[in-house]
């Protein structure tokens, strides 16, 4: 068969694009894979310093060494700076207490990981961009403008139906708004 009729068949062209498809979705679990491990790492590197720290009274100056020395033993290897191996402990500290929170981590990239970690203050508002993230594939210009543009507070503050203020004391009352609040924007992520 020559070029020109295999090109207008029909069935090779099915069979192509076929191939193209498997070939992009390789890629994507490739990467989803690598990224999991590269997390699970980062966390496991976080825990090893908190640890290290506690247990033997290591300051912050550990870091750096080992910044240093990890340079010098793997040479051309990239992400174990001091300012990384920081955010990795600071990575492991946050969600340490949050075994939900840490196990939806390992589903977006370090780099969105990071600026949850350092722009958002407390576990609502990192579960939320979180969520988001996962939800919608949000780039890290994205999120940050996202979360500059106070899209979690936006959503908490659109009107609600219920009469928590009138019925509880103020400091129930802003806990069950966040409960509803919680269960609704769960229930439109993962439905």
């Amino acid at each position: 068969m020559d070029k020109k009729l295999i090109s207008e068949n029909g069935e090779y062209l099915k069979f192509l694009n076929d191939l193209k498809t498997r070939i992009k979705q390789a890629r994507i679990s490739a990467y989803r894979s690598v990224n999991k491990e590269l997390i699970d790492l980062y966390w496991k590197i976080g825990k090893s310093i908190v640890e290290k720290q506690k247990k033997l009274g290591w300051g912050q100056k550990i870091i750096q060494r080992l910044a240093d020395d990890l340079q010098k033993e793997i040479p051309r290897t990239i992400g174990f700076s001091y300012a990384n191996l920081d955010r990795m402990r600071k990575f492991y500290i946050t969600y340490v207490d949050s075994p939900k929170l840490a196990q939806v981590v390992r589903e977006i990239p370090w780099g969105q990981n990071v600026v949850i970690i350092e722009k958002c203050s407390d576990t609502y508002r990192r579960e939320y961009y979180l969520r988001m993230t996962i939800k919608y594939g949000w780039s890290r210009n994205i999120l940050i403008h996202q979360i500059e543009s106070r899209s979690f507070d936006r959503y908490m503050s659109e009107k609600k139906t219920h009469n928590f203020a009138r019925a509880l004391p103020a400091k129930i009352a802003h806990k069950a708004d966040l409960v509803i609040g919680f269960s609704a924007i769960f229930a439109y992520f993962w439905h």
